[in-house]
């Protein structure tokens, strides 16, 4: 919102010697953002003059219309002739005076003027619009000053264009609509400066009258709970719009149409209360404000037709809608060139009604943004009286001595403050009469408790007010005042943000990272670490999905919870496991044209509680208690967190290097021992079983132990699966509950030996069936002490093994911590392995 400083001054008494920058930092203190500050008197330099146009000559031959112009500047130019100037506006005409800058002048943005030959005339100067003058974006015609402006040829054209006057430029935030206005504006400046407010609003205006200015029916009191209006006949329809309330208009980022229209605009800046012109005569019947019915269509003032719905509200007469409410009028009935007779409404509409039906329409009218932040129902009769004196001071006519006012508004609800609460919730000492004077400065009506508040403002301590409750009810022009949160931050903010000490908490000993959330992160860099990519998926599936996967009847993910409002009828279902919607993306991806791809996600899944019932009604008046909570939660969802990777393609690229390397089943289950190992948990601990899992192929699927708990799946898709996702064959995934997993150990400081290893080799043969991890445990179990690691490199199965066998050879690491290992004791341990290994698992020796 622009606003100039001198408007300002009619309604509140700033100090005649206020530093811009003083004004500035009061807006902010007072929590409105000021975007700038601009003395526009120091924008346009140079000679900027008042000039009336003696002659103009059409230029002919060129692409567009040019005109050739004399105009008298009086001495400005130093000769006394007129200045000859080439311009293309052709909104004025020989006679009027207008605003020009001479050569050497700057204009805003760096603008340059000097004399030059252009259209083969000299052109000596400009003749300058309100957009060239940075008075607003109006660049249709340059600014020809009204009858009513007294400045002569040659006069400076600063005072009388406004440019001797320092704009704000603010940024109001959606709770503040009040500030959308110079009342606002100025009830939050005497609050800063503590000066007298002159309050427009408190213009006496006559109330409504039995007989109604014009027959109106309002038919939904929800949407429009306030309606009134006023007529004035024989309005002079070429009236001009007086050139301050112009310049006003133009400072605001507001063209100037006609006198009626600007007037609405005015008192809409004035007092924040939108309006709305008709011409009376163009109106077919009584008034009707009613839902649109679905289908019904309405031409708005921009030349757009629009198709209605059931949630607008619209203002008819006998020949259907007229004006779209509250958001932009319609062309049947808006004033015109010719209007004499003029309906002023002013109304009070819902603001969620109005903030949906502008997106809808995307109209974000001046008026729109102003009743979706809340205007004050009670000042509609004011507007009206504000408005008809305008119109009939600058345009003539007669107002009419009927006022309709319709009139639903309920009053405001009392809001129980405890008079310590300020002090509670801010940690500064607000004593409570102190709490009930900045609430009647913002305009409360504040009740005090039984207790006896102190005489002084100023007085230290609460004790006096402790256990006080005092009784607010906010001003009708501030709709954003709705709970006790809101008054307390209306005291902080009107006793001062710089009283509230900036001082960060000390934080208790101890309390970092949580350790599921330290797991969570250890998880994540791990997988990102081996060149898996992080997505994060919506948690909404179909259900389909869960045929889709292979889930048995009896599965328990197959039972989902159902949202009763999903974003999608075709998702309503939360997700049962992560790879659906893992999968999904995985498949999204290889429709854009990506083929080796290795994917993760942690999130939670969600297993519904059967037979849980519903949650109980639980009010905003109190907290709810311990046992309403715990009901509540019984209801909830189990929501465990899981990790899931799946992989397609070439987990080794290709390249001059060689062929690459595909993503296979055992790739997920190393992804899965890589989870395990970054979430703290020993691999000893840890144990891979084959396994039948669903979505899983049943000859490719492991199962992962912890501590004998399963806690997860990892392994090749099985083929149906595949084919019923439309993924490529092959397909791997992993899945594992991280909540499942025991707590994370505490890890002792490894042993480093400075003395060097002994390195074995051993092939042994075993039968298919055996799982290379129990064979590896076996070693480990009869190595002993000395064995400090055991890693398999290679498996290999033939003709000459027999069938049903295999090999497996492990890499053997010896050391001990205090001597150099001697050839028979490596030999000795080795050999203590292999027999422990053909004890419990019959494997024997490759080549033995």
């Amino acid at each position: 919102m622009r606003v100039s400083v001198s408007w300002l001054r009619e309604y509140v008494d700033l100090p005649a010697d206020l530093p811009a920058g003083d004004l500035e930092q009061a807006l902010v203190d007072l929590g409105i953002e000021v975007e700038s500050v601009v003395d526009l008197a120091a924008t346009v330099t140079g000679q900027l003059v008042v000039g009336e146009v003696r002659e103009i000559e059409e230029l002919t031959g060129f692409k567009k219309p040019i005109r050739f112009c004399r105009v008298d500047v009086g001495d400005a130019n130093g000769t006394g002739e007129p200045q000859e100037i080439v311009c293309g506006a052709r909104n004025f005409a020989v006679g009027d005076r207008v605003v020009v800058i001479l050569p050497g002048g700057v204009l805003p943005g760096g603008f340059a003027i000097g004399a030059r030959k252009t259209y083969g005339h000299n052109s000596a100067g400009m003749i300058c619009s309100a957009k060239e003058l940075g008075l607003g974006d109006d660049h249709s015609g340059i600014i020809v000053l009204g009858p009513d402006v007294t400045a002569k040829p040659g006069d400076d054209a600063r005072p009388v264009v406004g440019l001797d006057d320092v704009v704000l430029d603010l940024e109001i935030t959606p709770d503040r609509g009040y500030a959308l206005s110079l009342r606002g504006l100025a009830r939050e400046l005497s609050h800063a400066f503590d000066v007298p407010l002159h309050d427009p609003a408190l213009t006496p205006a006559p109330s409504g009258t039995e007989t109604p200015a014009y027959p109106v029916e309002v038919r939904d009191t929800v949407g429009c709970d306030r309606f009134t209006a006023r007529l004035v006949r024989g309005v002079d329809p070429s009236a001009p719009t007086p050139s301050w309330m112009q310049r006003r208009l133009v400072t605001a980022g507001i063209r100037s149409i006609s006198l009626p229209v600007d007037i609405t605009n005015y008192v809409m800046l004035e007092l924040g209360q939108p309006m709305h012109a008709f011409d009376a005569d163009r109106v077919v019947g009584p008034l009707v404000v009613r839902r649109a019915e679905a289908g019904e269509k309405l031409t708005t003032l921009d030349g757009v037709n629009r198709v209605l719905t059931a949630d607008d509200m619209v203002i008819c007469d006998d020949t259907g809608p007229i004006s779209l409410a509250a958001v932009m009028g319609g062309e049947t009935s808006e004033v015109v060139a010719s209007t004499t007779t003029v309906l002023f409404e002013a109304a009070h509409w819902d603001p969620a009604m109005v903030g949906r039906t502008a997106r809808r329409h995307k109209l974000f009218s001046e008026a729109a943004k102003r009743w979706e932040r809340g205007v004050d129902p009670a000042v509609a009769l004011v507007a009206l009286e504000r408005a008809v004196r305008l119109l009939t001071e600058h345009g003539g006519g007669t107002p009419g001595a009927e006022v309709l006012d319709i009139d639903h508004v309920r009053p405001r609800t009392p809001i129980t403050l405890p008079a310590d609460l300020p002090t509670r919730r801010v940690g500064v000492e607000y004593p409570p009469a102190r709490v009930v004077a900045l609430l009647e400065r913002v305009g409360c009506t504040v009740a005090q408790g039984a207790d006896r508040l102190s005489e002084d403002p100023g007085a230290v301590g609460v004790a006096s007010g402790a256990g006080t409750a005092l009784s607010v009810t906010p001003p009708t022009w501030r709709p954003d005042l709705t709970d006790p949160a809101d008054l307390v931050e209306e005291v902080v903010r009107l006793d001062g943000y710089d009283r509230v000490p900036s001082v960060l908490p000390t934080a208790p000993p101890g309390r970092g990272l949580t350790p599921r959330q330290r797991r969570r992160r250890a998880v994540a860099g791990s997988l990102a670490e081996r060149g898996y990519v992080e997505v994060l998926a919506h948690p909404f599936v179909s259900p389909e999905l869960a045929d889709q996967l292979g889930l048995a009847a009896d599965d328990p993910r197959r039972p989902a919870v159902r949202l009763a409002n999903p974003l999608s009828e075709e998702e309503p279902l939360l997700r049962t496991t992560l790879l659906g919607p893992l999968l999904g993306i995985l498949k999204r991806n290889l429709g854009r044209g990506h083929r080796d791809l290795a994917l993760y996600e942690i999130g939670a899944v969600f297993h519904p509680r059967v037979g849980a019932g519903s949650p109980p009604a639980m009010g905003v008046d109190r907290r709810p208690t311990d046992a309403e909570f715990a009901a509540a939660d019984a209801v909830v969802p189990a929501q465990p967190v899981h990790v899931a990777v799946v992989l397609a393609g070439d987990l080794d690229p290709a390249g001059w290097w060689g062929a690459g390397r595909p993503a296979g089943w055992a790739d997920a289950i190393e992804a899965a021992r890589d989870v395990l190992d970054a979430a703290g948990i020993p691999g000893e601990r840890v144990e891979v079983r084959a396994a039948e899992y669903a979505p899983w192929h049943p000859g490719r699927c492991a199962e992962l132990r912890v501590d004998g708990a399963v806690v997860g799946h990892a392994g090749e898709l099985h083929p149906v699966v595949v084919a019923a996702l439309e993924l490529p064959r092959r397909t791997c995934a992993m899945e594992l509950d991280l909540d499942a997993l025991p707590p994370t150990p505490v890890t002792p400081a490894p042993t480093v030996s400075g003395f060097p290893p002994a390195l074995i080799d051993v092939a042994l043969v075993v039968d298919d069936s055996v799982p290379a991890e129990q064979v590896r445990r076996a070693l480990e179990a009869g190595a002993g002490e000395l064995l400090e690691d055991v890693r398999l490199f290679d498996v290999y199965s033939g003709a000459q093994l027999g069938d049903g066998r295999r090999s497996l050879a492990y890499k053997l690491t010896f050391r001990a911590p205090d001597r150099t290992l001697t050839v028979e004791e490596a030999v000795a341990a080795r050999d203590a392995a292999v027999a422990v290994a053909a004890e419990r698992l019959g494997a024997t020796l490759r080549g033995a």
